[in-house]
């Protein structure tokens, strides 16, 4: 199917910049759109750039923690369809935190451009809207509360396994909600739907878990977040603000292998979404499984080496196996088994178990 064959109503210079942000601001979720066809690839697209704002407005530590709430605050009233707030008065308010025009990153090009995306979401199918506004709205007030609860802290700050899973809820639980609704808007059995809705949370608790894991060095170091839990960190004797302190590589590590062992223990029920979801409207298994895939890549390569979560080195899977895995995903004549595709990948980086050379 052509990209543009059967695009959502709206302007076309907006929709294409959209997706254009999309491959700037994650090279994950740019991967997930570029395997939907439409008019799935630009509700996708559209549904996680609304979110990617408010996302890039809490973990900014050069913003207050006063003002971060207020903007995320202002920011849900521009979702709100019963508010009439203007994006536009969004993009006011964000005027002082943004960078100067030459030295914004995407994902502050994003949020620069709140109004535009607003404005692409509004000319989408109502059904479309309805799907999307609830979980992207709880996500943003989620977000503004984790803010006001560690506003004196100057970063968040998490104490325990109930709070982490808490705030992957509204951090990506609440897109796995998003993305359900989408794919649940047709004519669906209730058992399938059930099923759906009962692993949907799961699959976005896995992949955010495995980013808290992989990117400590960054969120302490960029944004003065800690994720891993404090009472976590507290059996092995490191304090939250020496998470990557050399001196406690050893304890913090373990920390980061417990988590990604707890992201683990989430695998079972994010197949069994990705064997459950409908592909209509321009859906495509491959466009969720590639994700799955990877964050089994990266569990791997964490479980290994969790210190190198600790410092600039960084965990992450190789362009090589990344490759491997979208081409398995999206031209094998005979796919192999997600099943079997989980096991191989937890074994051994996937371009080397599929043969393919470096």
């Amino acid at each position: 199917m052509s990209r543009h064959a059967a695009r959502p109503p709206g302007d076309r210079a907006d929709l294409d910049w959209c997706h254009e942000a999309v491959q700037g601001v994650s090279r994950t979720f740019a991967l997930t759109v570029d395997v939907l066809d439409e008019p799935m690839a630009s509700y996708i697209c559209i549904g996680y750039l609304l979110c990617r704002v408010p996302d890039t407005v809490e973990d900014a530590d050069h913003i207050p923690p006063a003002a971060q709430a207020r903007l995320l605050r202002e920011y849900d009233a521009v979702l709100d369809p019963d508010d009439d707030t203007d994006p536009e008065a969004f993009r006011t308010s964000a005027d002082e935190w943004l960078p100067a025009p030459d030295e914004r990153t995407d994902d502050w090009e994003v949020v620069a451009s709140t109004p535009r995306i607003v404005r692409t979401f509004r000319a989408l199918p109502d059904d479309v809207r309805e799907a999307v506004t609830p979980p992207a709205r709880e996500l943003v007030q989620g977000m503004a509360m984790f803010v006001e609860r560690y506003a004196d802290e100057g970063g968040l700050r998490i104490q325990s396994r109930e709070e982490l899973e808490e705030y992957c809820y509204y951090a990506a639980g609440t897109v796995g909600t998003l993305v359900t609704n989408l794919l649940a808007r047709g004519d669906l059995s209730e058992g399938r739907r059930a099923r759906l809705y009962d692993t949907a949370e799961e699959f976005g608790l896995l992949l955010q878990l495995v980013n808290v894991a992989k990117d400590v060095y960054d969120d302490f170091t960029e944004e003065d977040n800690v994720y891993l839990p404090a009472e976590w960190l507290a059996v092995e004797g490191v304090p939250q603000e020496a998470v990557v302190d050399p001196a406690h590589e050893s304890g913090a590590a373990a920390v980061v292998r417990r988590t990604a062992r707890h992201a683990r223990s989430y695998l079972d029920d994010a197949q069994t979404y990705l064997e459950t979801v409908p592909t209509t409207d321009g859906n495509t298994v491959a466009a969720w499984a590639i994700p799955f895939l990877l964050a089994v890549g990266t569990l791997r390569e964490l479980l290994a080496r969790p210190e190198d979560a600790l410092s600039e080195t960084g965990v992450k899977i190789s362009r090589q196996e990344v490759f491997a895995v979208v081409t398995e995903m999206t031209t094998a004549d005979s796919r192999a088994p997600l099943g079997d595709l989980r096991e191989d990948i937890a074994g051994q980086p996937f371009h080397r178990a599929s043969g393919q050379a470096d």
